[in-house]
Order: C-alpha cells, then sequence, then structure tokens
C-alpha cells in the first residue's frame, strides 16, 4: 500500500512538473498548487485529535474539518482555471494541473483510508 501510495505521488508531481516545465508552455505559476496539497489534510488531522470517536454521532468539529478541507480542494482546483482564464498559463498547462491535481488529491485519501484507521501504526502518535 505504501509503495502504491508513493507511486500516486510522484505520478500527480510529474503531471504538475509537466504543465510547468514543457518548453511550449514554461511558466511555473501553477506550483502554487503545492501549498494546497500542505494545507488539505492540515484541519482533518487536527480535529482527529482533539475529537474520540467513541459517539456514532456526527461531531461538528469533524464536519467543520471536513468543509475547510473540501474548500482547500476545491481551491486547489479553481487556481489553474483562474491562471488559464487570466491568461498566465495555457489550457494544456491547466489540463496537466488538474490531472495532479486529481491524482494527488486521490493520493491523500488513499493514505488516510489505509492509515488512518490502523490501531498497529497511525499518523495519530505523532
Amino acid at each position: 500500500a505504501l509503495i502504491s501510495l508513493s507511486f500516486g505521488g510522484a505520478v500527480g508531481l510529474m503531471f504538475l512538473m509537466l504543465g510547468c516545465a514543457l518548453p511550449q508552455y514554461n511558466q511555473y505559476w501553477p506550483l502554487f498548487v503545492l501549498f494546497f496539497y500542505i494545507l488539505s489534510p492540515i484541519p482533518y488531522c487536527i480535529a482527529r485529535r482533539l475529537v474520540d470517536d467513541t459517539d456514532a454521532t456526527s461531531n461538528a468539529c469533524k464536519e467543520l474539518a471536513i468543509f475547510l478541507t473540501t474548500g482547500i480542494v476545491v481551491s486547489a482546483f479553481g487556481l489553474p482555471i483562474v491562471f488559464a482564464r487570466a491568461e498566465l498559463i495555457y489550457w494544456g498547462a491547466c489540463a496537466l494541473v488538474l490531472t495532479g491535481n486529481t491524482v494527488i488529491f486521490a493520493t491523500i485519501l488513499g493514505f488516510f483510508l489505509v492509515f488512518g484507521s490502523s490501531d498497529d501504526f497511525s499518523w495519530q502518535q505523532w
């Protein structure tokens, strides 16, 4: 599982770099999407540390974290489109960045699904 997650992350970053560094595009504005990759798991990680999962009812803190994470992910998809509409990057670069976004966020989701509920090793120990 860890090898497939690292492969997915590498493929997603490859698409992002192709959208920036190919000679016909040659604009590095899409690299601002990296901030969204870093920010996206933070609200959910904080909520998981603060909330215990003993009750089956929904929790406002956890739902707020999911809402903030969703806003960050939507912003990551919207930024390349805004750059392309403002003609800072080409539409082909926008498509490559959006493909990279899909792969990276699927990898982040896969990380939480694989390592989020495990009892022997968990990111909650940090």
